[in-house]
């Protein structure tokens, strides 16, 4: 392969400043992501409220909170192929008008149920921007800061968990006028779309050279390397469209060399849900409530604990491409297992009463610090740069349906599980799942920073995709 060994971590572009339109691009990423956090967080406060007024048990609270999550696995799975026949720019703008919508549906929803419907149109804009918003950033982006701009997602994510917190702390909103409020940044980042180019690797596939060129130029200063870059982007489609149809898009997922790819993708998407994020987010204030704290005390937790996520981000964002992913996730992950082992066993052992309160908000501050400054990070960013270019959109869409599947299944039954055997075993679950994230990253997934898409597609390719053959690169 032309692409291959011969390409050194320096191909690509020259790291020179980010133009306008690459900030702006990761400045869409970066709304989407708050649309995500803001519109899935924001149930964790207004079920306090929705409780009142539609007199729901624990059963229809479940139902509300995970019907987003029922919407992004359809939306994830359908966005894969609007991505590929559309282009990843059309499908973004779709995307923006859905968030809209979904918000002012579940806003104005009579009943219990539609609200849940409404939250399901709500979750296809969640579940297709996953898919589609990081792997266009990071086919955007220079290979050296893809990490950070594909991360703007993260930090996005962050800043809507906090903002959501926020609101249903101040207990100054009616849960409709706090879900309609979504619509706003919808439309901003609808506008901001409306001024990007289309993904120059997509372009590529669908044999439009001069506009690929076109794009790339427009998101590169005027010092980046182009002729290198585009160079390889067309090395390697010419090399991919030597391959049969069936192995391009859904059917290719099924080539046994791009098994090790989904294996390692999906299984960070599993144990980013399993590590008990959601948990913390959706359920922090009602699992609170339940063992004593007030409904005030509860929602400012998860404001602390939104503001942790969001610090955390920040760092990552700031130090992925020079500490590593692999070796970001392996340090952090074993203190969130610690963090929900000592948390677990404050509740077994009976101290869940106001006495215990500062232990127990330190063990939920520290597990949000080291979940979301390590393994929450690699969810999207794997996803966006693992897969080769020509399943690229089918294989994020099943890493991002995986995920979404995954969340809905713990959103669904985790108040159930906790009402069968009790918080602190819960607890102590989530811990040992934390246990087998960190020997799934250690034995599966390679060290990917500073490596082109390119490369990384070229190591995958000549079957060396495991740490240890990253290491010796």
């Amino acid at each position: 392969m032309s692409v291959a060994n011969g390409a050194s971590s320096k191909s690509g572009t020259n790291p020179a400043r980010l133009t306008g339109l690459m900030l702006a691009a990761a400045a869409v990423s970066a709304v989407s992501a708050l649309l995500y956090g803001y519109d899935t967080g924001i149930i964790s406060g207004a079920l306090l409220q929705i409780r009142r007024d539609f007199d729901t048990g624990s059963g229809m609270e479940q139902v509300i909170a995970g019907a987003i999550l029922l919407g992004a696995v359809i939306g994830a799975l359908a966005s894969s192929r609007l991505s590929e026949r559309w282009g990843r720019r059309r499908t973004v703008l779709l995307i923006s008008g859905v968030f809209a919508l979904g918000a002012v549906l579940a806003s104005v929803a009579p009943t219990a149920v539609l609200l849940a419907l409404g939250r399901v149109v709500l979750g296809f804009a969640v579940g297709g921007a996953t898919q589609t918003v990081p792997m266009y950033v990071a086919e955007l982006a220079p290979a050296k800061q893809r990490g950070r701009l594909v991360l703007t997602f993260q930090v996005g994510i962050g800043v809507g968990i906090v903002i959501s917190t926020l609101v249903g702390a101040s207990e100054a909103l009616s849960w409709r006028v706090s879900i309609g409020l979504a619509a706003v940044p919808a439309v901003v980042m609808l506008l901001l779309m409306l001024r990007l180019p289309e993904s120059p690797r997509w372009l590529v596939k669908q044999n439009r050279r001069d506009e690929a060129e076109q794009a790339l130029r427009r998101v590169r200063s005027d010092s980046a390397h182009l002729d290198r870059e585009l160079g390889e982007i067309l090395d390697l489609e010419t090399q991919e469209r030597e391959v049969k149809a069936k192995n391009r898009g859904w059917s290719g997922l099924r080539q046994a060399w791009v098994r090790p790819a989904l294996v390692v993708g999906c299984g960070i998407a599993i144990f980013t849900q399993l590590s008990g994020i959601e948990m913390i987010i959706y359920y922090a204030p009602t699992i609170l409530t339940d063992n004593g704290f007030s409904e005030s005390a509860a929602l400012r937790v998860s404001v602390g604990l939104g503001v942790t996520y969001l610090v955390m981000m920040i760092v990552g964002l700031s130090i992925v491409d020079r500490v590593g992913r692999r070796r970001l996730t392996l340090i952090m992950v074993p203190g969130a297992a610690l963090s929900l082992a000592v948390l677990g066993a404050l509740f077994v052992t009976g101290h869940s009463g106001r006495g215990s309160t500062p232990f127990i908000v330190t063990c939920l501050i520290v597990f949000m610090f080291f979940n979301a400054g390590g393994l929450q990070l690699m969810g999207w960013l794997t996803g966006s740069e693992i897969y080769p270019l020509a399943v690229r959109a089918a294989g994020t869409s099943v890493q991002a349906a995986t995920l979404w599947t995954t969340n809905l299944l713990i959103t669904t039954t985790l108040l159930t599980i906790i009402n069968a055997i009790g918080p602190g075993p819960t607890m102590w679950l989530y811990a040992a799942f934390n246990v087998a994230a960190f020997l799934f990253v250690w034995r599966r997934m390679p060290e990917l920073t500073g490596r082109s898409l390119e490369q990384i597609e070229t190591q995958l390719h000549e079957g060396n995709f495991k740490p240890a053959d990253f290491a010796r690169t």
